[in-house]
Formats: C-alpha cells, structure tokens, sequence
C-alpha cells in the first residue's frame, strides 16, 4: 500500500422512526444507520447475581445521561450500550438485519396508520454535537453578496501552489506524485481539480478530462430526468422522505443549507445514489458526506467563507450549480463505494471499525483505556457516530475540508486510515477525560468535544500522530485483534 506521511513531498433503504411518545407530533431525533431491536435478557428468580448488578449499573447509569441530553442519543433507548459487549459474527448480522427489516416494516405500519397526513418536513432541528447544543438561540448573519472566485495567495502558498499547478499541468499525472503533495493539505485555488483526480472521478490523462466531465455529467442528469419523478412512488417514497427529513438538520449552524436552492440539490444527489445503490440504500449520516465536495467544487466559483457567510446561492448561473451537483454526486459515489458496508445491513463495517478503535486505543494509551472502561464507557457510545460521519460532527467544515485533503491522497484513507484519526482524535483528549470521574461527565466531554476554534495546525497535529499510529499497528496483526 502506498501512503505518504507528513513530511512527503439498497438496501431498501429504511427511514430512522419517531419514537413512540415523542412530545411533538413530527418531531424527529436523528437515529444514525440501522437500529437494532433491544436484546432481551432474562433475569432468573432469586437475587441477582453480581454480573446482573453491573449490568443493571451500567443501564442506569446510560439511562441517566441521555436523560439529560438530546445530543445523538434516541428517548428510551440502550440498544448500542448493549450490543457493545456482543460480538457480531456474519451469522449475527444477517440475523439483526432480518429482525430489523421486520420492526421497521411493523413501526412504519402502525405510524402510517396512526398519522396518515403528517408533514414530510417533519420539522428543521439540529443534528447532533453543535447544531443541538447552539442552534436554540442562533440566528443566520446578514445576507452578504457572492464575490466571484479571484485566485491569490499568500506567499507562503505560492511555492505550493506553483508545485501543484506543475503537477497538474503535466499531459499524464503520477498519482503518486499528487498524493505525495497531497497529504499535508491542498491549496485552495486547485483542491477542487485536484480532490476529482484523487477521488477517481477525473482521469490522470489531461487529454481525457473535459470529455469525461462532459459525459458524466450528462450521464447524471439523465438519471434524474429517468430516475428522480419516482420518489413518490411506493417503492422509494420512505427513502425520499427520510432524505427529505435529514436535509434541513444538515449543518444547522452554516446558512447556505437553509437554502431551499441547496437542500433541493442535495436531495437529488442522495435519492439517485440511494435507488442506484440497492445493497445499501440511504443510511442517515450519508447526507453529510455530500457537504465537503460540495463546497470545495463550489470554492472553484466563489470566495466567499460558506461556513461564515450568507450569500444567495440563487443568484449563480444554473449551469453553474449544475456543474457543482454532478460532480459532488460523482466523487461522493467513489468515496461511498469504498466504505459501503459501513451502511448495508447492520452496519458490520462499523461495528468492526469501533472494535478495532477500543483495541487500539488499549494498546496506545492503557490509562485512558482503563479509565473509560471503569466507568462503563462503551466506545460505541461515542464512537458510531465518528465512524459513520467521518468526524464531520465532531471538528468544523474548514477541518474536515483539511482532514479529507489527506484522506483523498491516502490509499484507502476514508476506509483505513481514519480509524488511526479516530485513535489519534481521542487520544488527544486524554487528559481532559481522565479528569472526569463519571460516566455522565465523560460521555457529556465526548459528545462536546472543545474543537469549535481549531484549524490547519490542530489538524495536521491529529494527521501526524495518526500517522505514526499507522506505522506502529497497521501491518502488525498481533497487535489488533480486528483490522479495517
């Protein structure tokens, strides 16, 4: 496997449901990937016995933290705390996937029935992490115009840039050259030619490019005027809806995906990677994967900060967004075709992923380890969601604009590499969460991590011990019981 460290030059897919009870009719938490049925244990009469008094400890003590925050946590629930301690072999899996495909069907039923005209907006809250927590009082700042897009940069860039620009001007690119000048961040002006190349969707050939752009955007669109009328069908109307749900909870707190222009662009991009993609179908969190390509091929055309700013996307020619929509659905499909079974049945990739992750992090930082462990913190607890949201929940857009800079130049790096991220991400709290003497406290630091200000130096921090992490573990299998 080639890699570059720091210093190198359908399944059907099924809607997350409203919980039974919820206080407002409508109103939805997010639910990410597939839900398990609760695993019931039977008790046996007579006292318990002293594994059952943990058990119980640990419900409880669940149970009172998500009583007392919303953040990614469904009302009522410990079905992650418990499959936790189960290991999922095939048989399992296949197994869950049947009983959920059944509990679903039954839960849809009786919703239908019992609220046969509710909305399908369903309402816009915040995902989880800082949309929930800010989003109460946040009000989106003052309308700023488009500034069309005037490459410059700082002299510290230009030397950079120059070596990009040479690179990409080349007739057959090395890709191995690219990724080399890849991995510790892309400059602005050419990440969006070059996160295409890296992704798989544009050719190293330069002579092939403009006509693949041309094809596979008209191959697109051909989609949608084949594809996307039948949203409203039986057949795929639950996707559409659940895809219809998610969009407004997308980046709460940045306001270009308020707009009704972006939210009607990224539903199509999702609903035609669903129905094409049958294994998997949409799986709450793929929504979120669309945003960076989106704002990078956007960044091409504007130089406005999207995270910061509010300027009206309506006021781009179609044929531009046009061009920004294949090609974020273009190089979202390759990203997605390397972690899939991240979002087919029970989510198996993710399961492997976070059991890899709590061996690793056993390994690198035992103290840490342990001290998680003796407060009845499950990595899943916290982890599933880094897994199936590439961390984009848990640092800023700018972040995982970077983050994924190195992703792309890795082989392999969304489906490899980040586990060694993860390690790294948590392994940098460390002292934070050892200061912690419970579990409410350390779950509450983990779903609110302090990455609000971070930047290219935090990140390119995280990168580089991940890197070495990868280095230390990834070909020792002695190491890890489980590898990605």
């Amino acid at each position: 496997m080639s890699t570059y460290g720091p210093n190198s030059s359908s399944r059907e897919a099924k809607p997350g449901f409203w919980k039974t009870g919820a206080s407002v009719p409508g109103s939805i938490k997010p639910v990410y990937g597939a839900q398990h049925p609760p695993m019931q244990q039977k008790l046996a009469s007579g006292s318990p016995k002293k594994e059952d008094k943990l058990k119980n400890y640990k419900r409880d003590a669940f149970q009172d933290f998500e009583s007392q925050t919303s953040d990614a946590w469904d009302d009522g629930d410990d079905d992650l705390l418990q499959m936790a301690s189960v290991q999922m072999s095939l048989k399992d899996v296949q197994s869950s996937a049947r009983a959920v495909l059944v509990n679903h069907s039954k839960q849809h039923n009786s919703r239908t029935n019992a609220d046969p005209g509710s909305n399908m907006g369903g309402g816009s809250h915040g995902g989880p992490g800082v949309g929930v927590r800010l989003n109460n009082s946040w009000q989106p700042p003052k309308q700023t115009p488009i500034r069309y897009n005037r490459p410059t940069t700082s002299d510290a860039e230009a030397a950079k840039l120059e070596k990009f620009k040479s690179l990409l001007a080349e007739p057959n690119i090395d890709l191995d050259d690219l990724r080399k000048a890849s991995w510790s961040g892309i400059p602005k002006a050419v990440r969006p030619t070059t996160w295409k190349i890296l992704a798989g969707y544009l050719p190293p050939c330069a002579d092939r490019r403009q006509a693949t752009l041309e094809r596979k955007r008209k191959e697109y669109f051909g989609f949608i005027d084949q594809y996307y009328e039948t949203r409203h069908h039986d057949m795929h109307q639950d996707t559409f809806r659940q895809i219809h749900i998610d969009i407004p909870r997308m980046n709460p707190l940045i306001p270009i995906f308020q707009q009704i222009l972006v939210q009607e662009i990224f539903e199509r991009i999702l609903y035609i990677w669903a129905i094409r993609h049958p294994a998997s179908g949409y799986v709450q969190g793929i929504n979120d994967l669309v945003t960076p390509f989106f704002v990078v091929f956007l960044s091409e055309y504007i130089d406005n900060d999207v995270e910061s700013e509010n300027c009206d996307l309506r006021e781009l020619p179609k044929s531009t967004l046009d061009v920004i929509e294949a090609d974020s659905f273009w190089c979202t499909s390759k990203l997605l075709d390397g972690i899939q079974d991240n979002y087919t049945f029970a989510q198996p990739g993710i399961q492997l992923k976070v059991g890899a992750l709590r061996e690793l992090i056993n390994r690198i930082d035992a103290p840490l380890h342990k001290h998680m462990e003796g407060q009845n913190v499950e990595y899943l607890q916290f982890s599933f969601r880094w897994m199936n949201n590439l961390l984009m929940r848990e640092i800023p857009l700018r972040c995982t604009i970077r983050l994924w800079d190195t992703y792309l130049s890795e082989v392999n790096g969304f489906a490899d590499f980040h586990l060694y991220v993860c390690a790294s991400f948590l392994h940098r709290f460390t002292h934070d969460i050892l200061r912690e003497r419970d579990f409410q406290g350390i779950l509450m630091l983990l779903q609110n991590l302090p990455t609000h200000h971070w930047g290219n130096k935090e990140i390119g921090e995280v990168l580089a011990e991940a890197f070495k992490l990868k280095y230390m573990f990834a070909d020792a299998p002695n190491h890890l019981s489980h590898k990605s």
